[in-house]
């Protein structure tokens, strides 16, 4: 998402495609979980009761799993120009890391299949735009390039 604030020259947010809200995924575990209990519950009323532990370990790989896709969903990247600012925050899982460079003397490096676009200025190298596709990191490129000659 591409957009101007109040206070800022330029911003772009990415973040994760999340196919299923927190509700989509319980209902998801729940789905895998019943046939499997199910199937294993019947195989010890039958005499095989090895079956159910290893149906437990199986959900709690499931639920595990779940999870991890849990804590990532909030995961974002902010660029954002700030007056003389280049602005980069990064939240993942829980950690949030921020990053600062002079917009005069930061260079905008994308490689030219896209698979890669960072931010370096004085020997420090920041990647951003994980959660766009190539064709995206190297439009997202071309916009911060631009933005920055606006500003020079």
């Amino acid at each position: 998402m591409v957009g101007r604030g109040v206070n800022t020259a330029w911003s772009l947010t990415t973040a994760r495609n999340n196919a299923l809200d927190s509700a989509g995924r319980r209902i998801a575990v729940l789905v895998i979980a019943a046939p499997c209990l199910g199937i294993a519950v019947g195989m010890t009323v039958l005499g095989a009761w090895p079956v159910l532990p290893f149906a437990g370990l199986e959900l709690a790989a499931v639920a595990a799993a779940f999870r991890i896709i849990a804590r990532h969903a909030g995961d974002r990247e902010r660029v954002r120009l700030v007056a003389d600012r280049l602005e980069i925050e990064q939240v993942e899982g829980t950690r949030t890391r921020s990053y600062g460079f002079n917009r005069y003397w930061a260079q905008i490096v994308c490689a030219a299949d896209g698979r890669r676009l960072a931010v370096r200025s004085h020997g420090r190298e920041v990647e951003f735009g994980r959660h766009l596709t190539a064709r995206q990191r190297i439009e997202a490129a071309r916009q911060l390039r631009s933005e920055l000659r606006r500003g020079r």
